[in-house]
């Protein structure tokens, strides 16, 4: 099997990867598009890398190969730098709600405090009582 054959292979075989990523629900599409970008990217080049090599010629590259990889490394800082300003818009929205959550608790009072109601768990025992009245100030 020759390397273009093999390119093609991998492609196609990451991009099965990826639709049985978003079917199982762990992968969502918006970040799976940029993942299917690079699959058929992968194929196209390995069925005709002859595209690179007039890319290449045409920007006055030396040695075209060497396009395709600033090109990856280029794309690999975007993705990155795509993912953190995700990751840092993700972890203020949970601040965010955490705050939220405190005021809330804090307006609430001791509501919060003690989970098991005499409403939800059902009324306390003789022996609950005297423990709460032993702990209690």
């Amino acid at each position: 099997m020759n390397y273009r054959v093999a390119s093609a292979l991998i492609g196609l075989g990451l991009s099965a990867v990826i639709l049985l990523l978003i079917r199982r629900d762990r992968l969502h599409v918006r970040y799976a598009l940029w993942w299917i970008g690079v699959a058929a990217a992968t194929a196209v080049l390995g069925l005709v890398p002859q595209i690179i090599d007039v890319l290449g010629k045409r920007l006055g590259i030396h040695y075209p190969p060497v396009l395709l990889l600033v090109v990856a490394l280029g794309l690999l800082l975007v993705k990155t730098l795509t993912m953190d300003i995700e990751r840092t818009r993700l972890e203020q929205k949970i601040r965010r709600l955490a705050q939220e959550m405190a005021m809330h608790q804090k307006d609430m009072g001791p509501q919060l405090s003690d989970p098991c109601t005499a409403s939800a768990c059902g009324p306390k025992t003789n022996k609950e009582t005297e423990i709460n009245k032993q702990t209690d100030p």
